[in-house]
């Protein structure tokens, strides 16, 4: 059977984890059914996701917080409730407060 995940609790839930962190950050992965993986990661304001390569696909959709996704073709500002593709390029995440999203990628 199919587990059934609750995105707003696991949010909060990764939050608190990611206050309490000395990084600032927590994640956890949720599904990983090949080539599909969706994460859960939350980021304390300020701290960021250094630039990384980009997966076959992927979209990137705000529970909470806001936060800003960096990339060569250039930056967009994404808030609760909001879901974007990730460009196919190195590209970045910083929480401009603190904020969790739900991370969906195939990968090849």
């Amino acid at each position: 059977m199919t587990t059934i995940h609750d995105l707003t609790a696991l949010a909060e839930d990764h939050l608190t984890a990611a206050r309490a962190a000395a990084h600032g950050r927590s994640a956890e992965l949720l599904i990983r059914e090949d080539p599909l993986r969706l994460s859960v990661i939350a980021l304390t304001e300020g701290n960021a996701l250094e630039e990384h390569n980009a997966p076959v696909a992927a979209t990137l959709q705000v529970i909470r917080g806001r936060v800003r996704l960096t990339a060569v073709s250039g930056d967009i500002t994404l808030t609760e409730g909001e879901l974007h593709a990730i460009p196919q390029e190195r590209h970045g995440l910083t929480a401009l407060t603190d904020a969790a999203v739900l991370l969906t990628a195939v990968t090849a």
